[in-house]
């Protein structure tokens, strides 16, 4: 589990890069219907002002261990003082293996019903893992709120470091009536957000297929983002060296949709439409369940026992049924 955790922290940390230079809300509108973003394209990790940025490594730290940066592999010199950003870049924002329930509030007057909806989707993901989400009636940890923005969220420990009166994830114009479908591929993907989780779409074999120049053109037109900013949210993979498991997910859920007008091959990206397998098997070796691990744990205690060619004495049948 260690090497595990020191290799999605790498992975976490190039995250944190991307989140350090997230760009502003608002979006252009788009020029056409056929180029019109997604909801999941607009959502963004958001960032913390600089001046927190050393607090958030202290933070991330204080809540896992495990989070704290692997300085050698990661600078090439561990007795160099490390600049506030430059810390906050190899400082993963993971909440550690322990059974941890984060609270859940809302920013404006919400209806007991949407509540419970959203609530019930952000433990979606807790039907595989240690960490689940619980309303509460005072300020929660996770502070929604369903005002104009877009979707988005910090990432995971950063929520820690977000005044109280502001919210942490963004729901815009998340209702009763919104579709149950927008439920599974928005919520669950901004409590992956909280949960720490990167956009799958920063894998190096999906960046490979995105034609850049199109893509310089088409989030111009359509989010208003300049050259720079299409480079950190689209074009720069993740390391390679740093990513486990399985090869790039384009249904995962935590996966941008992007059209086919941008890629080389004229194919879309998928995008992930709700937590796939790859996304519950992924996050459960991050934040397993005790009892899960303790029943496995047993379950092969039992197994190698039974493999033994000998016992302890005192389990000898000394009179044995035999009919």
């Amino acid at each position: 589990m260690t090497d595990i955790l020191s290799d999605y922290r790498d992975t976490l940390a190039e995250i944190g890069r991307l989140a350090e230079k997230a760009i502003k809300d608002t979006v252009d509108a788009p020029d056409t219907q056929s180029d019109r973003p997604t909801e999941a394209q607009s959502c963004t990790i958001k960032s913390l002002p600089p001046r927190l940025l050393r607090k958030a490594a202290e933070v991330a730290v204080a809540t896992n261990p495990q989070n704290a940066p692997v300085m050698g592999a990661m600078t090439g010199a561990a007795d160099i003082p490390l600049e506030p950003m430059h810390l906050t870049l190899l400082t993963s924002k993971y909440w550690g293996s322990q059974p941890r329930q984060l609270t859940v509030s809302f920013m404006e007057a919400t209806p007991v019903d949407l509540k419970t909806r959203i609530l019930q989707h952000m433990n979606a993901w807790s039907t595989r893992i240690g960490i689940s989400f619980a309303l509460t009636n005072g300020i929660g940890d996770v502070r929604i709120l369903r005002g104009s923005g877009g979707y988005w969220s910090y990432l995971g420990t950063d929520i820690r470091l977000i005044p109280k009166n502001r919210q942490t994830m963004n729901l815009q114009g998340f209702t009763m009536d919104t579709a149950e479908s927008e439920y599974r591929r928005v919520v669950r993907h901004e409590t992956g957000h909280t949960l720490g989780f990167p956009h799958e779409h920063m894998r190096r074999e999906l960046v490979a297929r995105i034609d850049p120049q199109k893509a310089y053109d088409y989030f111009r037109r359509t989010q208003g983002w300049p050259a720079p900013v299409v480079n950190q949210q689209v074009l720069t993979p993740l390391d390679q060296a740093s990513i486990i498991g399985t090869p790039a997910d384009q249904t995962s859920i935590m996966c941008y949709q992007l059209p086919g007008s941008i890629t080389k091959d004229g194919r879309p990206i998928a995008g992930g439409t709700d937590i796939n397998a790859t996304d519950y098997a992924f996050a459960a070796r991050i934040y397993p369940r005790p009892s899960h691990s303790e029943k496995h744990a047993e379950k092969e205690i039992r197994l190698a026992g039974a493999m033994d060619s000998d016992w302890d004495e005192s389990e000898d049948v000394l009179e044995p049924q035999l009919a």
